[in-house]
């Protein structure tokens, strides 16, 4: 059965780049509130983004190690819907977030279900296991780990998906939806839009 793949453009720092995204039919937009981040945006400037998007557009905030108080407060000057968490947050942690949540875990070559399946959270995104970097790495793992997988949450594919191998990426895993930033950039934070289009274009068409 055919299902509409979702697509999150993330590591949006511009409004340009924003509302491009959004009329290439982006299901999400990822705003990154880590400030580690080469793509991070500050809170009310994203606001300022966010308040001009469609009404079904999702806006999600990405969060690595911070605290309630810190994710509370930047989801309240910006204004996303979604908070993603994309560190070591715990279990226990997530149940703190009063938010719908996407939990993202770094593939090595194995997903231990018993974990992912302890998070409260709505989706979990499978990205590449990085020692040196949280996210943003642009490099893929092996995707066939995740074939077939049987877990109750929604799975989001990440990590060097491009607009020439997503369509692969997406018969193989048969994710809810895809996460791309590296693959649609021509630099860190700077959206290449014919890349968009081309990513969006291949998974809405290709499954």
């Amino acid at each position: 059965s055919v299902h509409m793949v979702r697509v999150k453009i993330c590591g949006i720092t511009n409004e340009n780049d924003a509302s491009s995204a959004a009329g290439l039919g982006a299901d999400a937009l990822g705003f990154i509130f880590y400030k580690g981040s080469k793509r991070y945006i500050d809170p009310k400037e994203a606001g300022r983004i966010i308040s001009s998007l469609p009404p079904f557009v999702s806006a999600v905030g990405v969060f690595v190690n911070q605290s309630i108080e810190e994710i509370k407060e930047y989801a309240r000057l910006s204004g996303i819907d979604t908070v993603q968490l994309h560190g070591d947050e715990t279990p226990v942690f997530c149940e703190e977030v009063p938010y719908k949540m996407i939990k993202a875990v770094r593939v090595k070559d194995a997903v231990n279900i018993a974990e992912v399946e302890l998070y409260p959270v709505r989706a979990i995104l499978f990205d590449k296991h990085s020692d040196e970097m949280y996210g943003g790495t642009g490099s893929r793992f092996d995707w066939g780990v995740l074939k077939g997988l049987e877990i109750s949450k929604k799975i989001i594919l990440s990590g060097g998906l491009t607009p020439e191998n997503v369509s692969q990426a997406v018969r193989l895993v048969r994710p809810y939806g895809v996460d791309v930033s590296t693959g649609v950039e021509d630099a860190p934070g700077k959206k290449n839009h014919e890349k968009m289009r081309k990513f969006i274009e291949a998974v809405k068409d290709g499954v």
